[in-house]
């Protein structure tokens, strides 16, 4: 068994498991006894700017100023629930920067920059952007799709690796998790399926996570001695 990396299964229920907890708690205490997140609780809207409110202002056209509005925070909230962030609160984050990120580069292909190609088919891992794509020749044949690489203290390691071992149904020992779709590329380093949302922090154990469905499309289209380049330092 490899010393794998990979960040603990999200711990917390989902949010509508919660409220179905709560309520059925509230129903067994009775009248006037319920817990105060009552189901179905939306979260406040940011009235605080964010550090990346600009960028994400430009981004979504709206007025260029750094400055959190209540029109700003909505169309910022309508962003983060497109994409299944939790919470949706409207702030420009560095979650929210990555999503934007991940909306230029499927937008358009010319930004899909930094990684070798031309010849071969190759696996692309963007740290800063937390992108990843495979380019086979000049043909983008995966992604972009947002990852979740390696957090302080356990960085994902640059340079070319090959793929080295494949397993389907992969369970951590080390870090007590499952690991859906492994596909090995240095020391213990794998591109993988995670059940956490992908925007969630902080990051992996050094491992490439993807969402399930990203994974498995992974998969299928990659083999045994395929390469993947790692470059770049991690993001906000």
């Amino acid at each position: 068994m490899h010393a794998i990396s990979v960040r603990r299964v999200r711990r917390s229920l989902p949010r509508a498991a919660l409220a179905l907890v709560l309520a059925a708690l509230g129903a067994a205490l009775g009248p006037g006894a319920a817990p105060a997140a009552a189901a179905g609780h939306a979260e406040e809207c940011s009235t605080e700017a964010g550090p990346y409110q600009k960028t994400v202002e430009r981004h979504l056209k709206l007025t260029v100023d750094g400055v959190q509005s209540a029109a700003d925070c909505a169309a910022i909230r309508t962003l983060q629930t497109r994409h299944g962030m939790e919470p949706a609160t409207g702030r420009a984050g560095p979650e929210t920067w990555r999503i934007v990120q991940y909306e230029r580069a499927v937008a358009d292909p010319s930004a899909l920059t930094g990684c070798p190609h031309g010849t071969r088919l190759i696996v692309c891992v963007d740290l800063h952007r937390q992108l990843l794509w495979v380019w086979d020749g000049d043909h983008v044949a995966t992604g972009p799709v947002p990852i979740r690489t390696g957090k302080s203290g356990y960085a994902t390691r640059t340079g070319e690796h090959r793929i080295y071992e494949r397993v389907e149904k992969q369970w951590s020992e080390l870090y007590e998790g499952p690991m859906p779709f492994s596909q090995f590329f240095d020391g213990g380093q794998a591109l993988h399926a995670s059940y956490r949302n992908i925007w969630e922090e902080p990051g992996s154990h050094g491992c490439v996570n993807l969402r399930y469905d990203d994974a498995k499309r992974l998969w299928q289209g990659l083999r045994l001695n395929d390469p993947v380049y790692v470059w770049g330092t991690r993001g906000p």
